[in-house]
């Protein structure tokens, strides 16, 4: 009952086709011809099913790895390249699921063909990226002393800061300590200046020579604590230590991160604070393993701002590992105008080094469950379904990997009318081979 069923589809599916085509008028015939992957080669003739009905007397050459090509002669397989074999059975090779068409026919089906051949293809891998701060721009600000922050003037993420700028304010009794102790040194000085004062002239006495680049060496120290110099200045004219103590930024830059509130004990060993300059900027572009092989260092790129700009730029990097099965690259930008954020996206454009490939139009292929497929053209209305293995896209052409060599002709336009007309002509003969066994 089940074999009835599939018959009576199968056979309303050739009556629905054989209409269309009965009333568009085209011709389309299946006829016993041998199966190849390749077009004809010049010199070669292809042999069907008529032609090896009649080599009864002659001998026919096969390739071992692929049957389906045949000749009447010696020579090699146009796939694999090995030397064909004589045949001892050439009777034996009567399958084929290629279909015939009239060349009328073909011109009102409006099938246009295209050789495979090979040319320069260069791939353009769009992903997306995202904006992040230049990792080389990262500043991270550290007390040099231990104490307690009394007050705090960064506040948020993203708060711009310029170099000199007040940031927050420490009293630190190890500070105080340190300030008194310069402070007793400046009294001791002013004491010699005014003991040898009159001796001679103070550019003349080692002495005060020495005292005076002591005094700068202790007064380093405390601009090196991000001490402003009018604090310093204020201590020295008081001849009082200061007890909170007014701390500078020693970098400009953005907020990027905060660790510290008004009230904390911090500690030097401890990140206050990391800001970032963001006048320059990494995109970091994700990428898939397979597109990552096809891209280097210094290939072309273009970056898409979100307000419509272009940027042109060149890979700076390429991650040599792979985390979630994703690579990261990366091109670094210069952001004076602000107009890139960090934690933004920008679609992204990779304009990978060209590479001779063999190649089709796109419109040729027809992408199945089973992989992808193109009708192939032997010449003088002949067709077949031929799997293929295609590899990048560029534009209008795709690669051909695996399937044709240069030269071949496939099908641009019609391949599908073409594929369900071969794909009926085999089921037909399936149907036609179970219904002899039963």
């Amino acid at each position: 009952m089940a074999k009835k069923i599939t018959a009576g589809v199968v056979l309303l599916g050739i009556v629905i086709l054989a209409g269309y085509l009965i009333s568009q008028r085209i011709s389309i015939s299946w006829r016993d011809i041998q199966t190849t992957a390749q077009t004809p080669i010049p010199g070669i003739k292809t042999l069907s099913l008529s032609d090896i009905g009649k080599a009864g007397k002659e001998q026919i050459w096969i390739c071992p790895m692929h049957p389906e090509i045949m000749q009447n002669h010696p020579g090699t397989c146009p796939i694999c390249g090995m030397d064909l074999v004589q045949s001892k059975n050439p009777a034996a090779h009567n399958h084929d699921h290629g279909i015939h068409i009239d060349t009328a026919s073909i011109q009102k089906l409006g099938v246009r063909l295209e050789r495979v051949k090979k040319a320069p293809l260069s791939q353009e891998i769009r992903t997306y990226g995202n904006v992040i701060v230049d990792g080389d721009t990262l500043y991270n600000v550290h007390t040099k002393v231990d104490g307690w922050i009394k007050k705090l003037n960064i506040n948020s993420v993203g708060q711009q800061i310029h170099k000199g700028q007040i940031i927050y304010e420490i009293y630190s009794p190890d500070l105080i300590a340190q300030q008194k102790e310069y402070l007793r040194f400046i009294v001791r000085r002013d004491q010699t200046l005014k003991t040898i004062g009159d001796i001679s002239p103070l550019v003349e006495n080692p002495y005060v020579m020495d005292l005076l680049q002591e005094l700068s060496r202790e007064r380093t120290k405390f601009l090196h604590k991000d001490f402003g110099i009018e604090s310093v200045q204020q201590m020295e004219n008081s001849k009082q230590a200061i007890e909170v103590v007014k701390i500078l930024a020693g970098q400009a830059g953005v907020v990027t991160q905060i660790n510290a509130r008004e009230g904390n004990f911090v500690t030097p060993s401890a990140t206050l604070f990391t800001l970032a300059d963001v006048s320059k900027v990494w995109v970091d572009i994700t990428l898939y393993p397979d597109q990552a092989g096809r891209i280097k260092n210094g290939d072309a790129v273009t970056i898409k701002t979100p307000d419509g700009q272009e940027i042109k730029t060149r890979l700076d990097f390429v991650n040599p590992l792979a985390e979630n099965n994703k690579i990261n690259a990366r091109v670094t930008l210069t952001n004076t105008n602000l107009r890139l954020r960090p934690g933004s996206f920008v679609d992204v454009i990779i304009h990978a080094q060209p590479h001779e490939a063999l190649v089709l139009p796109r419109s040729s292929v027809i992408h199945t469950g089973q992989g992808d497929l193109v009708i192939l053209s032997r010449g003088e209305g002949h067709f077949l379904p031929v799997n293929i293995e295609t590899g990048i896209e560029s534009g209008d052409w795709i690669e051909v990997v695996d399937g044709l060599l240069e030269g071949a002709e496939v099908a641009v336009n019609g391949q599908f009318l073409l594929d369900a007309a071969s794909s009926l002509h085999d089921a037909a003969q399936r149907m036609q081979e179970s219904h002899k066994h039963q």
